[in-house]
C-alpha cells in the first residue's frame, strides 16, 4: 500500500494533498539535457541545480528562485519533447483511473520517485499534462505567487475541457483545497486560493498539421524583453512559431519543445 502524503511534511514542505487540482510545476522532457540547459540559460537567463528526482533532472533557477524542471527523456519512452504542466493530486492511481474512465490516456506511470509519484497523460483532445502526488517543490507558495510560468489550455471547446478536468481533478467541488472555476465569454478561468492559475481557451483544431494550433497546454514565461528573447533563441538554434513584437512570441527550441515568452500576465 502506498503511503499518502499529509498536507505538509515535517520540514514544512507543502504536499499535493493540500492544493489538489492546481498546477504545481512545469517541466521540459528533452533528449539532450545539457544542450537544453545551454539554450534556456541563454534565452531566459536561467541557472540550473540538481533536482531530487535523480541525475537526469535539473531545476531551472532565476534570481535564486525555482522556475521549472528539465529532464532527459529515457530512450525507451516514446514521448515527444514538450513543456508539460503538472497538477497536484491526492492519489495518483485514482486520478489515473479517472482519466481513463473519461476517455483520456495515461501514457506513462504512475511512477514512484523519492519524494512522490507522477504520471504523464493526455485529455480527450490530445493535450498532454502531468499529475503529481507527494511533496511539492520547497518554496512552492513563492513559485505560485511569483508566477514564473503560467498556463493556458488551447483546446477545441474550453467548456467541455473544463468538465473533463473538473471531474478528473475535483475542480469546483467545494472541498477544502480544491480549485474554483469561473466562466467568461470564451474562456474558463481556474483559481486556487484566490489566485488565477490557468486559463482554458476554445479554438484549437484537433487535426491541424501545425502542432502549435492543435489542442495543447501552453507554458508561458513572463519576460521583460520579448524581442531580445526571440533574437537570442534564433542565435542558439531556436525557431519562431508565432510572434507579436514586443508582446509575445511562441518559440520552438532546437529539440522541438514549444514555449511562449510574454509580457502579459495571467490575469490579462
Amino acid at each position: 500500500m502506498n503511503r499518502k502524503p499529509t498536507a505538509t511534511t515535517a520540514s514544512g514542505v507543502t504536499s499535493s494533498s493540500s492544493v489538489f487540482g492546481a498546477p504545481c510545476w512545469v517541466s521540459l522532457m528533452t533528449r539532450d539535457l545539457h544542450a537544453a540547459q545551454d539554450f534556456y540559460g541563454a534565452v531566459l537567463g536561467w541557472e540550473f541545480r540538481p533536482a531530487r528526482l535523480g541525475k537526469e533532472f535539473s531545476v531551472a533557477v532565476a534570481d535564486g528562485k525555482p522556475v521549472a524542471g528539465i529532464g532527459a527523456l529515457a530512450t525507451a519512452l516514446q514521448v515527444a519533447v514538450a513543456w508539460t504542466p503538472y497538477f497536484a493530486v491526492q492519489d495518483a492511481d485514482q486520478t489515473a483511473a479517472r482519466i481513463r474512465e473519461r476517455s483520456g490516456t495515461v501514457a506513462v506511470g504512475p511512477v514512484g520517485f523519492v519524494v512522490g509519484r507522477g504520471a504523464l497523460a493526455a485529455d480527450r483532445d490530445g493535450a498532454v499534462f502531468g499529475i503529481w502526488e507527494g511533496q511539492l517543490l520547497s518554496g512552492w507558495e513563492t513559485w505560485r505567487a511569483a508566477t514564473p510560468a503560467w498556463l493556458r489550455l488551447q483546446t477545441r471547446d474550453a467548456f467541455e475541457a473544463a468538465i473533463f478536468y473538473g471531474e478528473v481533478f475535483d475542480w469546483a467541488s467545494g472541498r477544502p483545497g480544491s480549485c474554483d472555476v469561473e466562466y467568461e465569454e470564451e474562456e474558463v478561468v481556474l483559481r486556487s486560493a484566490g489566485h488565477v492559475v490557468a486559463r482554458l481557451s476554445s479554438g484549437a483544431l484537433e487535426a491541424a498539421p501545425d502542432p502549435a494550433i492543435r489542442p495543447r497546454w501552453e507554458v508561458h514565461f513572463p519576460v521583460r524583453d520579448v524581442d531580445a528573447c526571440v533574437s537570442v533563441a534564433q542565435q542558439h538554434g531556436g525557431t519562431v512559431v508565432q510572434y507579436d513584437p514586443g508582446v509575445q512570441a511562441t518559440l520552438r527550441d532546437p529539440d522541438g519543445g514549444l514555449f511562449t515568452v510574454t509580457t502579459r500576465t495571467l490575469t490579462e
